[in-house]
């Protein structure tokens, strides 16, 4: 089965999470594990896949988990830049949902009262163990700053799948994000549209990057607005029409893979 590592970003509101986790789903059809990484701090991947209410309000943030990451990393004053995290230590930070392996990162704590470097490099020392030492596939859903990516981590991500909607600020989002993911050394960055409307709008995104980069399109669908709504936003992700969509692009992209 080829292993990938997929980065999904976007500009808040064009409907990220919910492709991040259609395509999660997609994927957990064709893997027998599939790690789900909810690495933006606003988002509710958690509920998109399905995972309830009360169920994801008890997943605490990696960056939270003060005691787990002490007995990995060290305690006291002094602990390890480079902290051993084998799969035993990643299933300490995992929810198990069917196949799906949920984790939530938590924000990348900044300046303040208190030092979070210890927190901080154990939350890089762990998205490298996922992206670099994992054979499963990974999906990460990533804020537009994709923050939790460094230059040595973002070395594992097979693919940053950007998603946008038809309109200025989605795509220089988009262009935003090509560039930092290039920065980083991601060589493979692709596009999808969302919320499309008519066959103008289709082309504005298609002429807004380069030939081959965008991957898809979704159109838009009232039922899915309508469910996003609903307090089980696990209803707009189990769609069958964007599950459909998901699935073709998940297709292009174990296609890519094995080719390359």
């Amino acid at each position: 089965m080829t292993c990938v590592k997929i980065a999904v970003s976007g500009k808040g509101g064009v409907g990220k999470t919910t492709i991040a986790a259609a395509l999660i789903k997609s994927f957990a059809e064709t893997h027998q594990a599939v790690y789900a990484v909810d690495g933006d701090p606003d988002a509710c991947l958690a509920a998109a896949l399905g995972i309830s209410r009360e169920e994801s309000a008890r997943i605490k943030p990696v960056v939270e988990m003060g005691d787990k990451i002490k007995s990995i990393s060290g305690e006291g004053v002094f602990y390890t830049l480079n902290p051993t995290i084998d799969d035993r230590s990643i299933d300490e930070f995992v929810y198990r949902h069917g196949n799906i392996r949920f984790m939530r990162m938590g924000d990348v704590k900044k300046g303040g009262s208190q030092c979070y470097c210890r927190e901080n490099t154990f939350l890089q020392a762990l998205v490298s163990a996922l992206l670099l030492d994992k054979d499963e596939a990974v999906i990460m859903d990533m804020g537009a700053g994709i923050e939790h990516l460094s230059r040595g981590t973002a070395r594992g991500v097979n693919l940053m799948l950007v998603v946008v909607e038809p309109s200025l600020n989605s795509v220089n989002t988009a262009l935003n994000v090509k560039k930092m993911a290039a920065d980083l050394g991601i060589a493979d960055i692709k596009v999808v549209g969302n919320k499309i409307r008519s066959d103008r709008e289709r082309e504005f995104i298609e002429k807004s990057f380069q030939p081959g980069e965008v991957l898809g399109f979704v159109n838009f669908n009232n039922d899915i607005w309508e469910k996003s709504m609903d307090q089980d936003s696990a209803c707009a992700s189990a769609n069958e029409d964007l599950l459909h969509g998901m699935r073709e692009v998940r297709e292009k992209i174990l296609g890519e893979a094995g080719g390359s």
